[in-house]
């Protein structure tokens, strides 16, 4: 019996012992191991930092579009106001004119998109406004004297003009293409620079109220959009034209990350007036409106603030002949339906001069159909540039 029971210790043993090997050398070798999972850390952590935004570039985009913008260059002739000691009669006796004042030239620099092979340039008006001479710097390096073929300055939009063909011409996006947090390029020269291009994406879409323009529908965006960078491209990734860069909200005069561009809708159809025509026609009824608030709304019995309040109107003009008058609310333009001041306006610019509208009032709490012939709104000069937005 004992030798049994010594017979069965140096086997527990010997067994304890190659268990004791077989865990420190070979787990693996034990069925009951659970397996890890055939995934590192280092592959889950690629997966989640990477994606096509990260690893995309903007480079194809970018060589699309810098041949398409070009730089404008403007001079202007000023007179600086005359020394105040020519008011004295005896100075001027012994000293005549010698002191009076001598025109000097002044510089300014601007960006332009070409539209067409054949030589047409979109800009800024603010950037050629005044000048007695513009000349354009290509891509390829050559500069060529330009001439205005038009301007807006209700848009800050203006057409310029080269003598010369076969040009690389920028692609026009589809006018609802753009979509708030898109990608979005700025091409132009800020500061003098040479041509830049920065990236961004859309921060909000129809910006109005802003003071810049009279007719205001801005695309805002964060890419960076300095001095210089006005009358340039603002393109999405694919490289088509989505906006002209125009102006920057800014404290200290450079990009603070809200710059704003004026849409390619509103561009396209401005430059084709511009060139079919020289200028661009609206529509006018002669009223002066105001946006109506909820207070406003509530004192006149409505149940929302839709609408825009007609605080005065023109004396003769069409819409005293239709029959509008101040305290009237209006609703719709052609059934098309009124929100604030700013897209009233932009609904009456869109008729056709001469031809009849139907313009739906709240009046007494009654809505009246009024009919009103279009007239032609009449040339008017660009708004005083504000402290804030500035123009660039």
């Amino acid at each position: 019996m004992r030798k049994l029971w010594l017979l069965f210790a140096q086997s527990a043993t010997v067994a304890l012992g190659v268990l004791f090997i077989i865990v420190l050398f070979k787990p693996d070798l034990l069925h009951w191991q659970s397996r890890q999972p055939d995934l590192t850390i280092q592959q889950v952590q690629h997966a989640a930092t990477g994606g096509p935004a990260a690893s995309a570039s903007f480079a194809p985009a970018a060589k699309k579009v810098i041949p398409t913008v070009v730089n404008v260059f403007t001079q202007q002739k000023v007179r600086s106001p005359a020394h105040p000691a020519l008011q004295d009669p005896i100075f001027r006796y012994f000293f005549g004119d010698r002191l009076d004042s001598r025109p000097r030239e002044v510089s300014n620099l601007g960006s332009g998109v070409i539209v067409s092979p054949n030589g047409y340039i979109l800009t800024n008006h603010h950037v050629i406004e005044a000048a007695d001479q513009i000349r354009v710097a290509l891509a390829d390096g050559q500069t060529l004297p330009a001439r205005v073929v038009g301007a807006d300055p209700e848009t800050d939009l203006a057409v310029l003009k080269i003598d010369t063909d076969n040009l690389p011409a920028i692609t026009f996006a589809r006018p609802d293409s753009l979509q708030v947090g898109d990608w979005v390029l700025a091409v132009g020269n800020p500061f003098g620079v040479g041509q830049t291009v920065t990236a961004g994406i859309v921060s909000a879409l129809g910006r109005t109220h802003l003071g810049i323009n009279t007719f205001e529908n801005f695309i805002q965006t964060d890419a960076a959009i300095n001095p210089g960078n006005s009358g340039g491209a603002l393109v999405d990734a694919a490289g088509n034209l989505v906006g002209v860069n125009s102006a920057i909200y800014s404290r200290t005069g450079g990009s603070q990350g809200i710059g704003f561009a004026i849409p390619v809708s509103i561009a396209r159809q401005v430059m084709e007036q511009i060139v079919k025509t020289g200028s661009v026609t609206r529509g006018w009824i002669g009223i002066e409106v105001q946006d109506l608030t909820p207070e406003l709304a509530e004192s006149f019995s409505l149940k929302n603030a839709e609408g825009a309040l007609i605080a005065g109107v023109l004396k003769g003009g069409p819409a005293d002949a239709g029959g509008i008058r101040p305290g009237d609310i209006l609703l719709a333009v052609n059934g098309n339906a009124v929100t604030d001041s700013a897209s009233l306006l932009n609904l009456i610019a869109a008729l056709k001069p001469g031809i009849d509208t139907q313009l739906t009032v709240a009046r007494k709490q009654q809505s009246l159909n009024l009919k009103v012939q279009v007239g032609r709104r009449p040339m008017q000069r660009a708004l005083e540039q504000a402290q804030e937005p500035e123009l660039n």
